[in-house]
């Protein structure tokens, strides 16, 4: 598939497709005339970036986890380094607290949208 299939299947932009190829995240093959054309596995492997960008990894990082991740065949990877996985592992554990946080906050606001309602008893004065 060339890249505008691939942006439209994805919702991914092709600036970005391109952007990941420069990274290393995300690889073409060339038409004779330079046109990119993807398997249909890039589809899977855009959708994987994607997850990882919004789990707050950089490009570096993912550059590295991609490899060590299963394929859509299941096989499994042993590039995985103890190294990679307490970084992973730290960047899981950020993730979890900032999830804590957002709970935190969300029933702080539940108990102000609570006592704004109109159905709100008023408290003793």
């Amino acid at each position: 598939m060339r890249i505008g299939e691939l942006a439209r299947r994805t919702g991914v932009s092709e600036r970005s497709l391109r952007y990941y190829e420069a990274e290393g995240l995300l690889s073409a093959e060339r038409t004779s005339g330079g046109h990119r054309v993807y398997g249909e596995w890039a589809v899977d492997r855009v959708v994987r970036i994607q997850t990882l960008y919004a789990a707050g990894l950089n490009s570096q990082k993912i550059a590295q986890l991609l490899p060590c991740m299963r394929d859509a065949d299941g096989r499994p990877n042993e590039i995985a380094t103890p190294k990679l996985v307490r970084e992973l592992t730290a960047q899981r554990d950020r993730i979890n607290r900032m999830i804590m946080d957002l709970i935190r906050s969300r029933e702080v606001l539940d108990e102000v949208i609570d006592t704004a309602s109109p159905s709100a008893t008023p408290g003793p004065a």
